[in-house]
């Protein structure tokens, strides 16, 4: 343990003063945060030259004291660094943002400090985390991040059992991502039937699967398909419906293993294996349960369902009398069992624990589950039917609730265009304004320029630049800004580019035609990630929603 410790702090050490005597190359010296973050994220780089764009990001926002972008650096760090330091760079990434005094950003910076301990399966820590990141997040009115942040929490919900709390979470984030972040949405109904299955609502499994798959279909983004008929093969299984679920999830597992997602296949191979058992094929399912334990060999990775793998190998080779092979799979369990209390105290108390007992409790065991479950199918069905009215119910309401708050917001866009010539100029307090009222009119007339040039759509627009551009320096620049346009340097620039391409698309029809990749280049943004992210932090209502109503303008006039 000490020596792992001393490793990490000789590695920040190097780190540090590596940081220290790098300098920004001459190339990369007057290029905006949004170009460096592009470099970082092509994945036709090497990892050299991924490491300069990395290194450049950090120093410029060390250099520009811009606290926002330095929690954007580190974050990036989190991203492409090895599983030993991605924690420290994931404190370091909370301590900038913390210096920005802006609950959105500390909050998403908790947020992806999360996503980084639950990476590493340290759930009980990842959950700590996600709830100081809701803290900041419900101050603000970032919807994504909002909901994002839900999502996660119930994640953590599922693998820790309270799968109830989690079915109200998710349920939550469907009726959000639906018309905001199709992979978010299709991520969400995945996990929404996973708690049902959890819970015996097979039916309702089975309904969320179909649903998922047809919506993958729909929206023409299909990457979750294989998880829902994984899913479902699952599910199947849980039913007895072994030779069904042995082909749903083999049929799954390529497009699984083609994202390099360990952990999906080793529950697959887990179920695989308890069918061939349900179907009395136990040499069959030994070998998969076999390949479990590889898995967790190689990854670390257990979940308190896949122990059962070891109780069945237990059993086997106590039926074969191959005592050896019996004692090695008592002793792994145990060994599993000690890790999984660690972090799976809650949901490890709710699953059975047959090794070990005598054969005679174990046959009273049978009859009272017997019983029980008679008694559980009963309460079952009566709960689907009551469950399936409400959650209609829910959804309709829903539905005409998000669809009236997003048309209300539409129609505020378009007021605000039609009226954007008669637009007051904000006032800001004179007590921190100290140029001269000459110098003020230059910049002035310099920003009217810029903005009837349409100058604000070229793609590398930062405050030095445009301080440059209007003959001033930087503080003045934003103090000008928010005087008389009453908003911060980015939100002004994001509200200019939104602003002229929301006017476009109500005006000139073939723009409703384009996708959002196209329609972020004609407003000067660099992603489609940012420009999606910036026209509903400026409407409320995303580019897609905006579009629709727009269309409906046109038929309508």
């Amino acid at each position: 343990m000490n020596s792992k410790y001393l490793l990490v702090v000789s590695l920040c050490a190097v780190l540090f003063t590596n940081a220290q005597s790098f300098k920004i190359p001459d190339s990369l010296r007057n290029r905006n945060f949004d170009y460096l973050f592009d470099r970082i994220e092509d994945d036709n780089n090497s990892s050299e030259q991924r490491s300069l764009y990395l290194q450049s990001f950090l120093m410029k926002a060390k250099m520009e004291e811009h606290w926002e972008e330095l929690s954007n650096a580190y974050k990036n760090y989190v991203h492409y660094s090895p599983d030993r330091l991605k924690l420290i760079y994931a404190d370091s990434m909370v301590i900038a943002a913390k210096r920005s005094n802006s609950n959105e950003i500390i909050g998403s910076a908790y947020l992806s400090k999360g996503i980084a301990y639950y990476s590493q399966k340290r759930l009980a820590e990842a959950m700590d985390i996600y709830l100081i990141a809701d803290l900041y997040i419900k101050k603000t009115n970032d919807k994504y991040l909002i909901y994002k942040t839900k999502y996660r929490i119930g994640q953590i919900k599922l693998y820790l059992g309270y799968y109830n709390e989690a079915v109200s979470i998710f349920q939550q984030c469907i009726s959000y991502f639906k018309d905001s972040n199709d992979r978010a949405y299709l991520d969400s109904l995945h996990s929404l039937g996973i708690c049902y299955s959890k819970i015996g609502n097979y039916g309702l499994c089975t309904s969320i699967n179909e649903t998922g798959i047809a919506e993958g279909i729909r929206i023409g983004n299909r990457d979750m398909e294989p998880y829902f008929i994984h899913s479902e093969g699952i599910n199947q299984c849980m039913i007895h419906n072994y030779a069904i679920g042995i082909e749903k999830i083999q049929s799954s597992l390529s497009g699984i293993r083609a994202n390099k997602d360990f952990s999906n296949v080793m529950i697959g191979y887990f179920y695989i294996g308890k069918s061939y058992w349900g179907l009395g094929n136990k040499e069959k399912a030994l070998a998969y349960f076999e390949k479990v334990d590889q898995s967790y060999m190689e990854r670390d990775y257990m979940r308190p369902d896949l122990r059962e793998a070891y109780e069945f190998m237990i059993s086997y080779y106590k039926d074969k009398n191959m005592i050896k092979e019996q004692l090695r799979y008592v002793e792994k369990l145990l060994e599993v069992d000690k890790k999984l209390h660690l972090t799976y105290t809650y949901l490890q108390g709710k699953i059975r624990k047959e090794y070990g007992t005598k054969e005679l409790v174990d046959e009273q065991q049978k009859l009272k589950n017997s019983l029980n479950i008679r008694k559980y199918n009963d309460q079952i069905s009566i709960a689907i039917i009551g469950s399936m009215f409400l959650f209609i119910v829910y959804g309709i309401v829903r539905h005409f609730k998000n669809k009236k708050e997003s048309r209300k917001r539409y129609e505020e866009l378009v007021q605000k265009i039609e009226n954007m010539e008669k637009a007051k100029a904000y006032k800001a307090d004179d007590s921190d304004f100290s140029i001269s009222k000459g110098a003020e009119a230059a910049v002035l007339h310099s920003l009217q320029k810029f903005e009837n040039s349409k100058k604000f759509l070229e793609r590398d627009w930062d405050l030095t630049k445009l301080a440059g551009y209007c003959n001033t320096n930087t503080k003045y620049l934003s103090l000008i800004i928010l005087r008389h346009r009453g908003k911060k340097f980015n939100e002004y620039i994001n509200g200019l580019k939104i602003d002229h391409i929301a006017q476009r698309i109500r005006s000139e029809k073939v723009l409703q035609k384009y996708s959002h990749e196209a329609l972020a280049g004609e407003a000067g943004f660099s992603t489609t990630r940012r420009f999606v992210k910036a026209f509903v932090g400026c409407t409320g209502i995303t580019p897609k929603y905006f579009i629709e109503e727009a269309k409906k303008e046109n038929i309508r006039g």
